[in-house]
């Protein structure tokens, strides 16, 4: 699958990979930094996310098979893979598809573990938005409310509302609500057992219990050179949390 990107910067190739719901630009002003300081950034956008082809299939298998694709297709080599969230378990599963291919890689709060699903309210919040009924973000948002309290997470999902180029003339979601519904389960799953050498960083939130204790053991145990980082005063959005903190822990690791 060609993947879409945002490209910034010339250097060491770091590629970045958001989470679930998000897409490339929400990383455009950490990617412009890391761009500034010395790496070609690509920013990807995950299939069924932001501008990529959408699929009925959607695991972490296929997303490992994209990023791989992407690195053939644009000739890269000796590269940096940053994720978070789901991006970062796509770059765990990379890595044991892919061994030792990628130089480096930053693991922002994500463990290899399987995660009971959580996220089944804001689906229903996302299904309950019927853009056939309404037509303006102030309308999507008043759905959002009855069943999402937290500001933060409605803005981020509201991002993704755009004007499809049809004869509809109506609004959408970026990200393919309909095939993350069906397969959500398909993103919970752990990493299957694995051993690796690459040079990794993991970043926790203090906040977030993404990465537990118990997960720190698992790391380690799958990873021979590793180093697992905690930024505080930061949850599971660690790097929108505390960028200054993310961009100089991700700098020191990777210059």
């Amino acid at each position: 699958m060609e993947l879409a990107y945002r490209e910034y910067g010339n250097g060491q190739p770091l590629l970045i990979l958001h989470g679930l719901f998000g897409q490339s630009d929400n990383w455009n002003s950490l990617a412009k930094r890391f761009g500034e300081h010395g790496f070609k950034v690509f920013a990807i956008d995950q299939r069924n996310h932001g501008l990529s082809p959408h699929s009925n299939i959607w695991d972490y298998q296929s997303m490992a098979q994209d990023l791989k694709e992407f690195l053939d297709t644009h000739q890269l080599e000796n590269v940096i893979l940053l994720g978070h969230s789901m991006g970062g378990k796509t770059v765990l599963f990379f890595e044991e598809l892919y061994p030792s291919i990628a130089d480096k890689l930053v693991i922002a709060d994500i463990a290899p573990r399987a995660y009971e699903p959580h996220h089944d309210a804001v689906l229903k919040a996302l299904n309950a938005v019927d853009f056939s009924e309404i037509n303006t973000r102030k309308e999507a948002e008043h759905i959002l409310n009855q069943y999402i309290s937290d500001f933060g997470t409605k803005q981020f999902l509201l991002k993704n509302i755009y004007w499809k180029e049809d004869d509809t003339k109506q609004m959408d979601w970026r990200f393919n609500l309909k095939t993350i519904t069906e397969n959500y389960n398909n993103v919970s799953v752990s990493v299957p057992e694995f051993k690796s050498n690459s040079n990794t960083l993991f970043i926790r939130g203090e906040k977030s219990d993404y990465i537990n204790q118990q997960d720190i053991k698992d790391i380690e145990l799958r990873f021979t050179n590793v180093q697992i980082l905690t930024i505080s005063n930061s949850g599971h959005w660690v790097h929108a949390e505390q960028p200054e903190a993310f961009f100089n822990s991700v700098m020191s690791f990777i210059s």
